[in-house]
């Protein structure tokens, strides 16, 4: 038995029903594993997997696929991010304590595959650090060649610079993928942190860069690359120095909003229209990420969702950005952090064939985005890289409940505005209901552990006293 089997009998034998609530573990048999892995099982299996039921919209036609330049290699235009797999409470595996939902991962793998998406996205970090071993257990179910790994060499923490540290990541990804090779390696959150010392203490003075250099001569890296977050100059300094890496894809956060307005939502200047144009100079592919922007171009103010739905009554809020993302001859993938089964089949849906936005159609969003930035939202993806924090306070949580309310229009200005009272209770409750009152923004100290580890730059502590303040004025405003 060669590694692989043994690694995919490992896997198959541990994975049983694990993450199903109160299910018994029965583990599978190499027999009846090789069955369900086999390619004609699973697409006549699980093409309807709960899917009849919801009489969801058929597939127009097959994935759109983008070819790799360098290795000829076709992608699927959706790209499967495992940042929010589904725990088994039915939320992201990011949030609370629950365990991944195995079993669920495992059929939006297969779903996913059967239509055509091979590219899969994961890194050390994800899901608290469990996502790489769920992927791993969904993917060895199918043969190597029907999907790309995409990982990253996530060493953010001082503790993980040193070479030894930083291997010690890599391998470990091999080791839970069972496999010689990693297609798309990235050097994860370039420009995070203090920018450009961390980038050189990180890949460079311990001499990572170089080995991962070694290892694509190899053959054990395949394409690599990075996923940028943060200061320009680390950017504009890994792109002079193209022809000494040549990179072969870059990662970057691209959607309809920050392509003309990210140096205003931002603490720095690198709007997606930079990013993409520095890139698409060069040849390089683009891997895009935060097509969403956190999902907030899928929950967009009332009035703009009434333009989008005058324009497409029959498509959704978010198709637009992602036929928006799509539309970028150069971009090779749009990564999707899919937790639950309708938002795979609709983003399959929307990339199968992808529809590329036609000039009015491009036109309709560069309105949007410009009523959009009047709204002063706080520009957090949910990405979590701010936690844990060290006094419990669920920063995304009381970020995202904000947000959700500003574009709802239940964040009103004074007590005589219309509806006042009616937006007030709903702004309080519903507070409650999406975070504990231990977990408030009540509790922050304003210690700023949480700033250098944010990829938009925000000033955490400070948007936390804005969200408190206004939450104090809502409790003392009784009618």
């Amino acid at each position: 038995m060669n590694e692989r089997e043994s690694g995919q009998n490992r896997l198959a034998q541990e994975s049983g029903n694990q993450g199903g609530k109160g299910r018994r573990k029965t583990g599978l048999s190499r027999r009846h594993f090789l069955q369900v892995a086999g390619a004609g099982a699973i697409g006549a299996g699980l093409a309807g997997c709960d899917t009849d039921e919801r009489k969801v919209k058929e597939v127009r036609g097959s994935m759109t696929m983008r070819v790799n330049p360098k290795r000829g290699e076709k992608v699927s235009l959706l790209g499967f991010g495992m940042m929010r797999l589904p725990s088994v409470g039915g939320r992201s595996a990011r949030e609370g304590n629950e365990p991944i939902d195995q079993d669920m991962v495992n059929k939006m793998v297969d779903y996913a595959i059967a239509h055509g998406v091979n590219y899969f996205d994961t890194a050390p970090p994800y899901c608290k650090g469990k996502s790489e071993e769920a992927t791993a257990r969904a993917l060895l179910r199918h043969p190597r060649d029907k999907y790309f790994i995409a990982t990253k060499l996530s060493n953010f923490v001082p503790s993980t610079w040193s070479r030894e540290a930083s291997l010690q990541i890599y391998r470990n990804s091999l080791r839970l993928f069972v496999t010689d090779h990693i297609d798309y390696l990235l050097l994860h959150g370039v420009g995070m942190g203090n920018g450009m010392p961390d980038y050189e203490k990180r890949f460079l003075d311990n001499g990572v860069l170089d080995f991962l250099l070694e290892e694509r001569e190899r053959g054990h890296v395949r394409n690599l690359g990075f996923s940028y977050h943060g200061d320009i100059a680390v950017f504009d300094r890994l792109l002079a120095e193209h022809d000494k890496y040549h990179w072969d894809f870059v990662q970057i956060q691209l959607n309809y909003l920050d392509w003309k307005y990210a140096g205003r939502i931002k603490a720095f200047n690198s709007s997606a229209s930079y990013l993409y144009g520095e890139l698409d100079k060069r040849g390089i592919p683009v891997v895009v990420m935060e097509p969403l922007l956190g999902g907030r171009l899928s929950n967009v103010p009332n009035n703009i969702a009434a333009m989008l739905k005058q324009a497409a009554p029959e498509d959704s809020i978010a198709s637009w950005a992602f036929r928006y993302a799509g539309s970028f001859p150069r971009v090779l993938t749009v990564l999707s952090g899919m937790s639950r089964f309708e938002h795979l089949e609709e983003n399959i849906r929307t990339y199968s064939p992808l529809q590329p936005l036609s000039d009015r159609e491009m036109a309709l969003l560069e309105k949007v985005a410009d009523r959009m930035i009047r709204y002063d939202t706080i520009p957090c993806n949910a990405c979590d890289y701010c936690m844990p924090c060290p006094y419990g306070i669920d920063i995304p949580g009381c970020i995202l409940h904000y947000n959700k309310c500003l574009n709802e229009d239940l964040i009103l200005k004074s007590v005589r505005d219309k509806n006042y009272r009616e937006a007030r209770r709903a702004y309080l409750v519903g507070y409650d209901r999406s975070v504990p009152r231990l977990r408030q923004a009540s509790h922050c100290t304003g210690c700023g552990q949480c700033v250098p580890h944010c990829p938009q730059r925000i000033d955490i502590p400070a948007q936390l006293r804005r969200i408190d303040a206004y939450v104090e004025k809502l409790k003392q405003d009784r009618l």
